[in-house]
């Protein structure tokens, strides 16, 4: 104790000579040296893995966060790790009985040891709030969320080279295959995610073969061109304009498209975007391999259609000191420069009045394909019976079918018809009930409408008498006053 006490009293006397004695600039100098020794010295090597890049989102961070909970199955790396994070793969209720969708993650502080290819690696997850931030849910506000990667020096190469590049090729291959899909809701300028577990397809979809088939290959083409969209100088990027009758199964489609894909959906509602440079935020914002879906584009926001440049500039200057969305805000992200802020996606608008839209937003390389959704076919009819009953053929086929030529029903109206009974003949032949009071329903609007003609038709008469016995009249006094 006392040969401590005098080397530490010591030390703090060549300090002090050391601070009166050395010009600052040498100190610093001195300082660097020091550094500079201590980091050749260290055998540990650090690679950071942050959520965000100012604005953009780093998608490293969710390729290691789904790498890492593929590995928490792994007894030997789990071992060391005394807390996990527990997490259904779904919302649904039922979702905790079914061990495959219960996903193992790491809680904060904790680490995990991997060994690739004889070389070790330690993961460790790290969170922190920035000065004056209030929030404290990960990842919201201004918090700062990162993986740390630490190993031997002498590796570096090898996890730079191949580890890295393993969690990367790993990632994307249980993203295509296990990965639950995710929907996105703006709250402002951030997303908010939740699991999406929508169970329609392209095979449950009722739909005309012919237009899904079309669909589909569209599809597998986009996915398949990268190379061609940069060849070219174009964003790699596809849109659809779904418009139809509403309960035609619009919605359905987008969950079919996701599904097939495997491609997250990002819901945009432009109602609770303040301003483009918000719309902005949230653009970048989105993932790689996603679908940005804006339902009911004429009915959101008031768009207004850009009749001559006087009109364009009011309106624009108006929506400006509102802080409001502009329709040439929404076109730079469609297909301006901002639209190149990510690639491999798919921009969906629906709308049940495809002519209230501007002309603006429906040109090719901005709604690239237009679908339309129409009403129940007799094809559709027969999708929707195997889906719901499981039959392919009934009796009352025929009847229905017949009928169908000749009324109007959408696909969500047959649904909720089949969805009575779980007997296939009640369920049927309450649809032929329905089917049969549209049928006269509609002939007794087209009588009404004929007698109404037939009225119009017949005062129209009366009046033209009117006029010419009024003409005749006046001919008689003519000739009587010759």
């Amino acid at each position: 104790m006392a040969m401590a006490t005098s080397v530490a009293a010591s030390m703090m006397l060549v300090r002090s000579l050391a601070n009166d004695l050395i010009p600052p600039e040498a100190r610093s100098l001195l300082s660097y040296c020091l550094s500079g020794l201590q980091s050749r010295m260290a055998w540990r090597h650090t690679i950071v893995v942050e959520k965000t890049d100012g604005y953009y989102t780093n998608n490293v961070f969710y390729s290691v966060k789904t790498y890492l909970a593929s590995r928490m199955k792994n007894d030997n790396a789990t071992r060391d790790v005394q807390r996990l994070r527990l997490s259904s793969g779904g919302f649904g209720l039922d979702d905790e009985d079914d061990p495959e969708k219960l996903v193992l993650g790491m809680e904060e502080g904790e680490e995990m040891i991997e060994v690739y290819q004889g070389a070790e690696f330690r993961w460790s997850l790290h969170s922190h709030d920035h000065p004056g931030d209030s929030s404290t849910t990960l990842g919201r506000g201004g918090g700062r969320q990162y993986y740390e990667l630490t190993f031997h020096k002498k590796h570096k190469e090898k996890a730079i080279k191949a580890y890295v590049p393993h969690i990367l090729a790993t990632a994307k291959e249980i993203r295509d295959k296990d990965r639950p899909l995710t929907i996105y809701m703006n709250d402002g300028s951030d997303w908010s995610p939740m699991d999406l577990n929508h169970p329609s397809t392209f095979d449950t979809l009722a739909m005309d073969r012919t237009l899904k088939r079309s669909v589909i290959d569209d599809l597998d083409k986009f996915i398949k061109r990268k190379a061609y969209f940069k060849k070219i100088g174009k964003a790699w990027k596809r849109g659809y304009l779904l418009h139809g009758p509403p309960g035609t199964g619009k919605s359905s489609l987008i969950a079919a498209i996701a599904n097939h894909l495997r491609f997250d959906i990002y819901d945009l509602e432009l109602t609770g975007v303040h301003s483009n440079s918000d719309l902005r935020k949230l653009l970048i914002g989105m993932t790689n391999q996603s679908v940005l879906v804006i339902e009911d584009i004429d009915c959101t926001i008031d768009l207004k259609q850009r009749d001559d440049d006087s009109n364009t500039s009011s309106s624009t200057t108006k929506d400006d000191n509102n802080k409001q969305v502009t329709l040439s805000g929404l076109l730079n992200i469609i297909d301006g420069l901002w639209s190149t802020s990510g690639e491999e996606r798919i921009i969906v608008f629906t709308t049940n009045y495809k002519d209230r839209l501007d002309p603006a937003l429906l040109r090719p390389g901005r709604m690239d394909m237009h679908v339309h959704m129409g009403y129940c076919t007799t094809e559709a009819f027969r999708i929707l019976v195997n889906n719901y009953h499981s039959i392919d053929y009934h009796a009352t086929y025929p009847q229905i079918e017949a009928l169908m030529e000749e009324v109007e029903m959408t696909p969500a109206e047959v649904a909720e018809t089949l969805m009575r009974s779980e007997e296939p003949d009640v369920a049927l032949h309450a649809l032929i009930e329905l089917l049969k009071s549209k049928k006269e329903l509609l002939a007794e609007s087209a009588t009404t409408s004929t007698d109404q003609e037939e009225d119009c038709d017949r005062a129209k008469e009366d009046e033209e008498d009117s006029d010419d016995a009024k003409d005749n009249s006046g001919d008689d006094d003519n000739e009587a006053e010759s």
